[in-house]
Order: structure tokens, then sequence, then C-alpha cells
């Protein structure tokens, strides 16, 4: 386990935590935007709270025995729960595939009433966390409840969460809830021209404003969605095979991604002028806006958040993503 990253914008945020240092909650649920750093967050606090001898605003210190143990990775007064390898069973939603990682199991939780038999190795605090926290089952999630009510002392539970809404509503009411900050534009922008990240700025604006999203989406892959918008910007007129080939080349998961984001654009530039996402194919949304089919496209969203829900295991994908870009083509009723 590397160092991690200290973001501006979560220093308020930090300061705040820590001085409530002594009298943190048994349980804390980080939750927010996805590309915010909140799990480098989780990892700088867990690190913090372990350290022996913590410097300027309680940053660990990097070089105590404490810091040594958590940077390699097997610190005895920490544990990180992450999804583990399971093959589908009677707990999971939909056909994952074996082997993918999708859920932390309930054995993992179960594997922690042995941690928490331990006394603490520097008589400091143990920390638990779990990344990201809607990968819980329903049995681990009941299991991990069970700690919850009843928590270990000298224990602190730490849920990272951008979908806190699949959590256990018993599991959200038993943790202090920490919504994360977003940075301003101004502060994703100059962090990531700071990272070198060239027209940062549309970047960012397709990323939703989450900056660690708007960093991963560089080289290849970033020019490869440029493939897939200019294929949606011809509307009525796209070769649905050519874009489902070029769809292909980015995956399910992306794609989907990108047609919700293109048609919330193509929706609020029809109703309001503006774009979220887009903003450089702002002309061509406006243009594509006065051709498309209201009720038509609004039943295609409803067509591709459905996909979104089953994009991590397409029965077919060539046939999925041919499907969807010839359903796309007949949301409009003439050719712009």
């Amino acid at each position: 386990m590397s160092a991690t990253e200290r973001y501006p914008w979560h220093a308020d945020l930090w300061q705040k935590l820590q001085g409530m240092r002594t009298r943190l909650p048994h349980a804390l649920l980080l939750q927010g935007r996805s590309g915010t750093g909140k799990q480098d967050f989780a990892y700088r606090l867990s690190q913090s709270l372990l350290c022996s001898q913590p410097g300027m605003e309680m940053a660990a210190c990097g070089t105590c025995q404490s810091c040594n143990w958590f940077l390699q990775g097997h610190h005895p007064d920490f544990r990180l729960l992450e999804p583990a390898e399971t093959d589908t069973d009677a707990e999971s939603e939909g056909a994952a595939k074996p082997g993918k990682k999708t859920q932390i199991s309930v054995d993992q939780v179960r594997e922690l009433a042995e941690f928490f038999s331990l006394s603490s190795h520097q008589a400091g605090l143990r920390i638990v966390l779990l990344h990201p926290a809607e990968a819980l089952n329903i049995a681990s999630a009941n299991a991990l409840l069970k700690m919850l009510e009843e928590p270990p002392a000298g224990v602190v539970f730490l849920l990272v969460s951008h979908q806190p809404q699949r959590l256990l509503p018993t599991i959200r009411s038993r943790c202090n809830t920490i919504d994360m900050p977003m940075p301003t534009r101004d502060q994703a922008q100059q962090w990531l021209v700071a990272k070198g990240v060239e027209q940062a700025a549309r970047k960012l604006a397709y990323a939703g404003g989450s900056p660690l999203q708007a960093l991963s989406a560089q080289g290849d892959v970033d020019r490869l969605a440029r493939d897939v918008l200019a294929c949606l910007e011809r509307g009525v007129g796209m070769d649905p095979f050519t874009a489902a080939a070029a769809c292909a080349r980015i995956g399910m998961v992306e794609t989907v991604t990108m047609l919700q984001k293109w048609l919330y654009d193509l929706l609020s530039v029809r109703m309001t002028g503006q774009a979220r996402y887009h903003d450089p194919q702002a002309p061509a949304l406006q243009g594509l806006g006065k051709g498309v089919d209201l009720p038509k496209l609004l039943e295609y969203q409803r067509v591709v958040d459905e996909a979104r829900r089953h994009a991590l295991h397409p029965l077919n994908l060539e046939l999925q993503l041919e499907a969807l870009m010839i359903q796309y083509t007949q949301i409009f009723t003439v050719r712009t």
C-alpha cells in the first residue's frame, strides 16, 4: 500500500475529524460522488489514527513503525474489506462471472471476530475499512450490522460508499454519516492542470466534476470515447453497426455510462439550452434536439438505465450494443 494523496478539497473535513480524534464515533460512513478521493481520504485517516507520532495537522509521520506496517499493507491493527473473488450464489444479483470481484462476503466479515478478540498491538485504536460498502451482500451486511449494534471497544469502522442507498437502512442508521466534499470547478481544474492533464475543463465537465475520473480519462480510452461521441453526433444518420463496433472497444459499462450522459445532455439542451457533460458538443446536441421525439427519448433513457444494471455481465456484448445503437437512431423524427 503506497502513501495516498492529499486533496485540497478535503482540508476542512480533515481538520474537523482530527478535532474529534479522541471522541470519534465507532462508525463513520464516508459517502459522496465517485472520483473525489473518498477511499484515499479513508486510508489517510486510518494511517493517521494509527500513527504513533503524527505531525502537523495530525497527518501520519510516514516513518514510525506503525506507518511502516501500514504502508507495507500488514498493520496488525488495520483490516481492509474489499470485494473478494466469488462464484455466483443465491446472494448475488444477476449472473456475475465466476472469479469476478463483486461482493464483500460474509466470511470476510465473520473473520473480523478473531481480529476483535485480540488486543491492540500499540494500545490504541483498531480500524476496519470497508470499500465500497455497497459491495456487502445480504448475509455480509447482516453480519456487519450485528457488530455495529454491539461495537467492540477501541474499534472504528470506516465505510466508504458512492451508492449509500444500496446499504441497509439499519447500517446507515448506526453510522455517523459524512458527506464527502466535492471540489469547486476551479479547485478541480487547477489540480488536473498540475497533474499535466490537457483539456482539463472538457474532461472535468464530462466526468461530472469528479477530478479523479477526469484524470483517468486519458490516452487510448479518451480517444476511443471520442470515436463513440462522433457516432452519436450523427443522430438518425448514424450507422448503428459502426457505432456498436466503436462501443465494443471501450466496453459495455463505459458505453452505457456515455449514453446516459449524452441522453441527459440531449434532453437538457432541448429543455434548457444547456449541456452539463458535453459543452464542446453543445451545437451538435442543439441540432439533434430539434429532431428528437421526446417520448421516445424518455423511453430510451429507461432502456439504457436498465442496460446499466446488467452492464457487468452482458450475455452477448456485440448484439446488445447493436440493439442499443439501432434504438438510438429511432428516437429522432427527422434527419438533422
